[in-house]
């Protein structure tokens, strides 16, 4: 009976031990993962994001893929939709990076101006209007454009006092891809210069970003390339894009060796 409860005792501190070691095991596994908040652009969803947003997560990223009302608000309404789900979603996330679309990448830019966390990690901005929208310059003072894409969409020109224009310059870590394809017609013949049907190349550098890239995309569907999430996955964790290497495909999305002078 002794030998019996002797044995009982050994097995039940070796089972806690190793309890208590798959739990650290857990605990450190979960503080390693990096979290990558995902935001849309002006008339989409975070299903436009999903097919990136899944990419993130197999790289091991934990991903928050956030909807907003991109058309019935205002930017400063926006952005505080932006700042409420942060607090819901990720409080205690260390670091903290972003990967926006169009739209987003704004927004994301004024919630840093005013409410930057301390766990900020790195930003990646695909096919931003920093500088403006052309497109809007051309037909947001129409009557049907403003019906249509709402309050936040009529500031998005290239004026110095518009949304994007009244930002500081990026005081973080930040790599932009711009995209030079388009399923436009009308639009990339508006724009001037290289451009991806809605923006042009020109407008979605920044002073002090740390990186760019250019891909042969459309602002459309630029999310939902399998190289742009190479580049993505790349700048998050190294702080640069990678040079991706041609396949029997064709060329992968060319880069600038380095950011190029924005004046």
């Amino acid at each position: 009976m002794a030998l019996r409860l002797a044995v009982l005792l050994w097995v039940s501190i070796g089972g806690a031990k190793v309890s208590m070691a798959d739990d650290a095991s857990v605990n450190e596994r979960a503080a390693s993962i990096e979290t990558v908040v995902v935001l849309h652009g002006l008339g989409r969803t975070n299903y436009s994001m999903q097919p990136l947003a899944d990419r993130l997560a197999e790289a091991n990223f934990q991903v928050h893929n956030l909807r907003y009302p991109s058309m019935n608000s205002t930017p400063e309404e926006l952005v505080e939709n932006l700042d409420g789900q942060l607090r819901a979603c990720c409080p205690n996330a260390a670091p903290l990076h972003f990967v926006t679309h169009s739209l987003g990448g704004i927004l994301v830019r004024a919630y840093l101006a005013e409410r930057r966390p301390d766990s900020l990690g790195r930003v990646v901005m695909l096919a931003p209007p920093n500088r403006g929208s052309e497109l809007v310059d051309l037909l947001g003072d129409t009557s049907l454009f403003r019906w249509i894409m709402g309050p936040t969409a009529v500031e998005l020109g290239t004026r110095k006092d518009s949304f994007p224009n009244r930002l500081p310059p990026p005081d973080f870590e930040l790599g932009v891809i711009a995209g030079t394809g388009s399923v436009n017609p009308l639009g990339s013949r508006l724009v001037p210069g290289n451009n991806d049907g809605t923006v042009s190349v020109e407008s979605t550098q920044l002073p002090g970003m740390k990186d760019f890239a250019q891909v042969s995309e459309s602002h459309t569907f630029i999310m939902r390339s399998p190289e742009v999430a190479k580049l993505v996955i790349g700048f998050l964790r190294n702080g640069q894009f990678p040079l991706l290497v041609q396949d029997v495909a064709g060329p992968e999305a060319p880069r600038s060796p380095k950011p190029p002078e924005v004046p």
